[in-house]
């Protein structure tokens, strides 16, 4: 492969665009054919149909009869809110336009969103809530399958009997938490525009009599004297400040008995782009432990979880 090759931005902003104009769920609607999928995207056909054409080159999309479009399985990855991700009217174009502040973030150490959209990451969501919805649907139901599997020993279960999703977006792990084991009672922690989305996931799961949400940052003091904490796909989000600081409301609110799982990794293309977004970064398991310990934390046990992400149980000192 050449270096060209590697670095060529075509065929990432053809997705991005297929994705907006929701190329996918027009086909799946039986509109396959490019005059009638233009007139549906509100598209140029000529311009759409070379467009599609590259992508095929790609494996995207499959084309049966000259002018004429399929789904394959990469495509389907864009149907429904599979196309959040990649819809550059919300979280999909923040997450790609943020790519032009790389250059800054290099040279500083820190996160240069806000050179790019005005503001910070966080702030920047919660003055566009329809972007912050499409954060929300693009970490939610539909994203993958969350995995319930959050303690290391499947007979740890016995002595759990209630659970906090710290950080949990609208529930979809919780969901699957309480679903798998119906004798635990959970509570969802996180900001109110997140939460207030949360009853129709617990309702679908068939869990909503015991779940309580709860509308708060996770900097502030959490729900104490539970037996479980549970953190996934929140502390790569922080620099280690701000990570120390959440782990620490957990130890808190852990005291004296509960324990904290938290999910974690150091992938290399998620931690760039949290470089890029926020200044958060994945950790190794002995980064991890470091940042455990300032917060009050000693980890117990470690393992990788199906995801490919560690899973870290910790108790408070």
């Amino acid at each position: 492969m050449q270096l060209w090759e590697l670095a060529d931005l075509c065929t990432p902003w053809c997705i991005h665009v297929a994705a907006t104009l929701r190329i996918a769920d027009h086909i799946a609607g039986g509109k396959c054919e490019i005059g009638e999928l233009a007139d549906a995207a509100g598209a140029d056909r000529e311009s759409l149909l070379r467009m599609l054409r590259h992508l095929v080159s790609e494996g995207v999309f499959e084309e049966p009869s000259p002018g004429r479009f399929a789904l394959n399985d990469l495509a389907r990855g864009m149907l429904g809110a599979g196309a959040a991700g990649f819809d550059l009217n919300g979280i999909g174009g923040r997450m790609a336009y943020a790519w032009g502040t790389l250059l800054s973030a290099i040279r500083t150490g820190k996160p240069a969103y806000h050179e790019q959209f005005g503001l910070p990451y966080w702030e920047d969501l919660e003055a566009h809530p329809e972007v912050a919805a499409s954060f929300d649907e693009c970490m939610g139901p539909g994203h993958g399958t969350p995995d319930p599997a959050v303690l290391l020993n499947p007979a740890d279960w016995e002595s759990v009997r209630t659970v906090v999703d710290v950080g949990g977006g609208t529930g979809s792990l919780l969901a699957e938490i309480l679903r798998t084991h119906p004798a635990l009672r959970g509570i969802l922690v996180d900001l109110p525009r997140t939460v207030a989305n949360s009853a129709p996931v617990f309702e679908a799961a068939g869990v909503a009599d015991r779940v309580t949400a709860i509308a708060r940052s996770f900097f502030d003091p959490l729900p104490a004297g539970h037996d479980l904490y549970v953190l996934k796909s929140v502390i790569c989000d922080w620099p280690d400040e701000e990570a120390t600081a959440i782990l620490r409301r957990c130890a808190e609110a852990a005291r004296p008995s509960g324990r904290v799982v938290v999910f974690t990794g150091e992938e290399s293309s998620p931690d760039i782009l949290m470089l890029v977004l926020v200044g958060g970064k994945g950790r190794s398991l002995a980064e991890f432990r470091e940042l455990a310990r300032a917060a009050g934390l000693e980890v117990t046990a470690s393992g990788r979880q199906r995801s490919g992400k560690h899973l870290v149980e910790c108790r408070p000192v």
